[in-house]
């Protein structure tokens, strides 16, 4: 299964030394199964000739906010809108979880809640136990599209993970980022993050571990369209 990678942003040059860009964590997180991979970097207006050029796509995190306007995050959503009518899936995280609400109907906003920054412990559908994932945003999609729905929640972030049916499964959270990445961005962009937000963070990173849980629910989702594992059934859209 080839999954076109639509990159929306790049890390960091010392952290691209050490860790590698976003379409490369995303293949190593992706490695072990049955995937190749084909990298658009659409920040630099560099897009598919089609929809159909690859057989799913997924979009990448991003410094950029999806209500701001350049051309290339309106090309984007249009390409989005494409895709998901033209019924390829699509899996979003943060930036791209943002994009795609916005491009399908729903708003994205700067939340009230300020940064969510370092592991965070959502509730997911279908899971027992609360799911730790690295955050790193502001933005929040604020309201919902009218196809999507809420399968996973924080107290701090109603609407972090977003299921289109069988079209699209979106993450507002990173789970491509490990607590080694994170803690060099921390370092590397401690004067943008409030100091009791990045003290909560680096305390966080000393005992909490990043599940695996979603990375497996994207690599599902990927090859059947839906999250559901026996006995659940999250595969329950809106629309």
């Amino acid at each position: 299964m080839k999954i076109g990678i639509l990159q929306a942003g790049t890390a960091l040059p010392q952290l691209r030394e050490k860790h590698g860009d976003f379409d490369v964590l995303f293949e190593q997180l992706l490695a072990d199964d049955d995937f190749t991979f084909n990298c658009y970097r659409v920040l630099d207006g560099v897009f598919p000739g089609s929809v159909n050029a690859c057989d799913a796509w997924l979009v990448t995190g991003s410094a950029f906010s999806a209500y701001e306007d350049h051309d290339w995050i309106r090309k984007l959503e249009q390409f989005l809108r494409e895709a998901y009518d033209g019924d390829r899936p699509i899996v979003g995280i943060c930036f791209g979880h943002q994009v795609i609400a916005k491009a399908l109907g729903g708003t994205v906003e700067k939340s009230g809640n300020g940064w969510g920054v370092g592991p965070h412990r959502y509730v997911f559908d279908g899971t027992d136990e609360p799911v730790v994932i690295n955050a790193w945003h502001q933005d929040q999609v604020t309201v919902v599209p009218q196809s999507a729905k809420v399968v996973g929640r924080s107290d701090f972030c109603a609407n972090a993970a977003l299921l289109y049916g069988r079209q699209a499964y979106s993450v507002q959270a990173h789970p491509e980022l490990d607590n080694a990445f994170l803690a060099d961005l921390l370092k590397a962009r401690s004067n943008i993050v409030p100091e009791h937000v990045r003290n909560d963070a680096q305390r966080a990173l000393l005992h909490e571990t990043p599940s695996p849980n979603v990375v497996e629910q994207i690599k599902r989702f990927f090859k059947t369209r839906s999250l559901d594992m026996p006995g659940e059934t999250l595969n329950q859209g809106a629309g």
